[in-house]
């Protein structure tokens, strides 16, 4: 957002290098730690194990409160692995910021509103797929037609809507945590000592507060989206 980013073309598409490194880190760090938790699995599970479980039993949690049965079960591992990349890229750029030359290559990937939008469309794409594979073509598209036909216009604007707010709002808080926490270090490096006094508790505070909306949006992402994918399955009244 008005930062200088280092990108390249590939088949006439523009990628942005510090997303892709940021991404690639947060995938690292996802598949160590479940890799880690998941290496000794027995029937008296350790602490590693009880962990993985708690958290697979609160992603499944958060499906079965929204979706009917089977398809929660299916969804199961989708909400899991969502969930916890969610979890992780809101919390790298509070912990690792990497800047070269004034250009980031490091930093929180759902801080970018093209991560964010991205993960919005895959969303409700998955909530179209699952609405046709629920009702069939038919059955599913005429949903968009009640309760009567002129609500079609509508309907397909809130799915529109509903693509910018899911991303949107996980943006929005993530991007101005990091950029106060960039604003309190700007004035302590600036400041002298006697900012540095004032600015380090006011950092840790906010750090500490950033990890905790880091968490709670990504509970807010995965729980919205069970909730978008469960009305595509229903057939409106």
């Amino acid at each position: 957002m008005g930062q200088p980013t280092s990108t390249f073309q590939f088949l006439g598409l523009t990628f942005n290098v510090g997303n892709l490194i940021s991404i690639m880190i947060v995938f690292l760090i996802v598949f160590g730690i479940v890799f880690g938790l998941s290496r000794h699995l027995s029937l008296k599970p350790g602490k590693g194990q009880n962990i993985l479980e708690y958290a697979v039993d609160f992603t499944n949690g958060i499906v079965r409160g929204s979706l009917p049965g089977e398809m929660s079960k299916d969804l199961g591992l989708w909400a899991f692995t969502l969930f916890l990349f969610i979890l992780v890229a809101n919390q790298l750029g509070l912990f690792l910021h990497v800047d070269v030359s004034g250009v980031t290559y490091v930093k929180s990937p759902t801080a970018d509103p093209i991560v964010t939008l991205t993960l919005s469309l895959l969303t409700l794409t998955l909530a179209q797929f699952m609405g046709i594979r629920a009702l069939g073509y038919k059955k599913h598209f005429a949903n968009y037609l009640k309760p009567f036909s002129l609500f079609f216009v509508v309907n397909i604007f809130e799915e529109f809507t509903n693509f910018l707010t899911l991303g949107l709002r996980l943006f929005g808080n993530i991007y101005a945590g990091e950029m106060l926490l960039t604003i309190i270090t700007g004035m302590a490096v600036k400041g002298g000592p006697l900012m540095w006094v004032v600015s380090l508790p006011l950092e840790l505070a906010w750090q500490g507060f950033s990890v905790f909306i880091g968490c709670i949006q990504a509970f807010i992402f995965v729980t919205l989206s069970a909730v978008y994918i469960s009305r595509k399955v229903e057939v409106e009244e």
